[in-house]
């Protein structure tokens, strides 16, 4: 754990996966062809914090939908990577344009698409729920699943590690 936790030392951009990441994977379609997903709201919290804390957030998801961008949004998330079936260019796009190296970099993956992006990252991350091979590329496994709690558990863990977590928890204890 103390290796995770030294490269966890060196992130300034932390990349998620959307669907079985954000979220449990599951597709809700109505009749209209509206598409619904279910965020969890402590996730969008570690996100919020990790993102004051200093730290650059993104998504890189191979679907596209509104939903994504009202949710990231919200969140004040700027980085928004939709319909992105090669997840490793658009990850190394990111990389360039924020002058970071790899070992400045995190991603959070469940699938196989999602392969290409964690294998150019400082520190790969595969939710708990995530395809065997997924995890075996990666340097850290959540313990909570995609869509349940595995972004806030990454989020508490880089800040954790950079020493923020503390500051973020003291805002709230403010009020």
């Amino acid at each position: 754990m103390q290796d995770i936790i030294e490269k966890a030392k060196r992130i300034r951009l932390v990349v998620f996966d959307v669907d079985g990441v954000l979220t449990d994977g599951g597709l809700i379609l109505g009749e209209s062809g509206d598409e619904y997903k279910i965020f969890h709201v402590r996730d969008g919290q570690g996100l919020v914090m990790l993102r004051e804390s200093g730290c650059f957030i993104a998504v890189i998801t191979a679907r596209s939908s509104r939903i994504v961008s009202e949710r990231m949004t919200s969140l004040g998330i700027e980085y928004v990577y939709q319909g992105q079936n090669d997840k490793g260019r658009a990850f190394l796009e990111l990389m360039e344009k924020l002058k970071l190296s790899k070992e400045q970099t995190a991603f959070i993956g469940d699938d196989f698409m999602d392969l290409p992006a964690m294998i150019r990252a400082g520190l790969a991350i595969a939710v708990a729920d995530a395809h065997p091979i997924v995890k075996e590329h990666a340097h850290w496994t959540t313990n909570a699943a995609g869509g349940n709690g595995a972004a806030r558990e990454v989020c508490e863990l880089i800040m954790q590690s950079q020493g923020t977590l503390q500051m973020q928890i003291q805002h709230f204890l403010k009020h």
